[in-house]
């Protein structure tokens, strides 16, 4: 069976779907004109999609580290989240906050937080559902959830993760963070709210205002996808913005890769080459200044 062409046009509508105005419906509709047949669009569509089924690089049973989910303070009640830590570890060590996208806290992002701690860090990945119940297994269901929050109270939530960490009996006190997608837009967003930060990586993150940077006190790491032109839309008044303010940051763009190039149960926009690049940048980045 021959494997089925995705376009670039395909990638977009998913991305319409997902981030913007398409509804399920919309979508397969627009998919099955641009594939050329329903049977066609419905072998497309879990291409695009995320798959839970190959969420795991890292296993949760791993014996180099040890990972619990935990309940934590956040700004107006609990929060839930996943701890993970080198199971080999003698001192204290220095904390990532592992920020999900718009599908929440899914296996996935469990398994980066697990890939963090490799690295040598405590890592905590939030599940920034909690105030509407936790996170469910239907990731449009997710995604709807995630569009109701609110945002202020959402920085809220994050800044007391930050806080949190840095008491953590196991931390250094020394606390940055990675997201990824929404979860990018909410490390901008972090750093303007939280002068504690010392690192943030953004990973195709929405922006901070321009009138925001000056409060920012994290040095940042901004990956962007060189084909991802509805963030990357405000890249250059950011760049500007933090420039002026003589901020501590490094945007890399990474060409001819889309929107979500890191997320590898993702078979049609992972990229292994970028993605890979993006995370040995990340991990040295965090190293450096978390040390």
């Amino acid at each position: 069976m021959n494997k089925p062409v995705i376009t670039q046009a395909m990638i977009d509508a998913y991305d319409e779907y997902t981030h913007l105005s398409l509804d399920r419906r919309r979508f397969m509709e627009t998919l099955t004109g641009l594939a050329g047949s329903a049977a066609a669009a419905a072998t497309i569509a879990p291409l695009l999609a995320a798959s839970s089924a190959k969420a795991e690089v890292v296993a949760d049973t791993d014996n180099r580290i040890v990972g619990e989910d935990i309940s934590y303070p956040g700004a107006d009640g609990d929060m839930k989240g996943y701890l993970v830590r080198p199971a080999n570890m003698t001192g204290k060590l220095p904390a990532v906050i592992v920020i999900h996208e718009n599908r929440g806290l899914n296996p996935h992002i469990r398994d980066v937080a697990r890939r963090m701690a490799l690295e040598g860090f405590i890592a905590l990945a939030p599940d920034f559902l909690s105030p509407s119940g936790g996170t469910p297994a239907d990731e449009d269901k997710a995604r709807e959830m995630i569009g109701a929050l609110d945002a202020g109270e959402t920085n809220a939530d994050a800044v007391a993760t930050v806080a949190f960490l840095e008491q953590h009996a196991q931390s250094t006190g020394k606390v940055g963070a990675i997201g990824f997608c929404w979860g990018g837009g909410l490390v901008n967003r972090l750093a303007v709210n939280s002068p504690d930060l010392k690192a943030g990586v953004a990973y195709y993150g929405a922006q901070a205002k321009a009138e925001d940077v000056p409060k920012i006190k994290a040095a940042l790491l901004l990956h962007y996808a060189g084909l991802d032109e509805r963030i990357n839309a405000g890249i250059d008044a950011y760049r500007k913005a933090l420039a002026d303010n003589g901020k501590d940051a490094t945007i890399d763009v990474y060409d001819g890769v889309n929107h979500a190039f890191n997320n590898d149960t993702s078979a049609a926009r992972y990229n292994k080459a970028a993605a890979d690049l993006a995370w040995s940048r990340t991990v040295e980045f965090l190293k450096a200044k978390l040390a």
